[in-house]
């Protein structure tokens, strides 16, 4: 009779993390470039009933499971949808890819979020200050900032005349995005299992273009957020009253005993 309040406790365990999942994710359906969190669940080890545990007998086929555990908790990388700011300084990838950044610790990151700014130093960064890689300087005096789908970047300063070309924003991408290690802010590091960062220039070799006065949002679904966290919450709610039956049970065979 234990074995059903474990179980069920494993139960109650992942439905609660995924419920901090899908609040996460309903949190951020606002921010700018959000990838959702999904988690995936996984079997605990089994075990041959009658048998001590690690000892499986052949002669009984019948196994007990020991309960469900978290198997990862992973982003899905699915675009959202582009939503037009026509502010000339927003920019979002038309497919695959990531911008580069300099972390605040000065090592390189990755985003998808593409509301920029011109920092003090005349620099194009991200509006949470990171620099964008290449270091494009656009200056302090740029009256107009045009950037082309080939991330070319073109200023007018206020001389007038043409626009001049002051750099290009280059775009990676990884082998495995499924290994990207989640930072905040949007932003993103490398692992062993996404590989290195693959550079590339936008709309080259597989990479998304550039679209300037758009911003990609949030690729999470409010619809599916709601009816996957009603799913969890019944579930929790199904392991409750497993555990629930299994005290009743034991009580009455405590009361035998008496």
């Amino acid at each position: 009779m234990n074995d059903a309040l474990y179980i069920a406790a494993t139960g109650m365990n992942v439905q609660q993390r995924s419920v901090d999942t899908i609040a996460n994710n309903l949190a951020n359906v606002n921010t700018p470039g959000f990838k959702k969190g999904r988690v995936n669940f996984e079997d605990m080890v089994y075990r041959a009933l009658g048998a001590p545990a690690g000892q499986a007998d052949a002669a009984r086929p019948a196994w007990q499971g020991s309960g469900v555990g978290m198997l990862s908790l992973v982003k899905q990388f699915a675009p959202g949808e582009l939503r037009k700011t026509e502010q000339p300084l927003d920019i979002a990838i038309q497919g695959e890819g990531f911008f580069e950044v300099n972390a605040t610790d000065g090592t390189p990151a990755y985003s998808r979020g593409g509301s920029l700014i011109v920092d003090k130093d005349g620099f194009l960064s991200t509006a949470d200050g990171h620099v964008l890689k290449p270091g494009i300087h656009v200056g302090l005096d740029a009256l107009e900032i045009t950037v082309k789908q080939d991330g070319r970047v073109l200023v007018r300063n206020r001389e007038g005349g043409s626009s001049n070309e002051v750099g290009r924003i280059e775009l990676v991408r990884f082998a495995d995005t499924q290994g990207l290690v989640a930072l905040g802010g949007n932003l993103y590091r490398p692992s062993a299992q996404s590989g290195d960062a693959i550079l590339g220039r936008a709309g080259e070799d597989g990479l998304g273009g550039i679209a300037q006065g758009f911003l990609e949002s949030s690729n999470v679904k409010l619809v599916e957020e709601m009816v996957d966290l009603m799913a969890a919450q019944r579930a929790y709610e199904s392991n409750v009253k497993v555990i629930q039956a299994a005290d009743e049970m034991l009580a009455m065979s405590n009361n035998l005993r008496k």
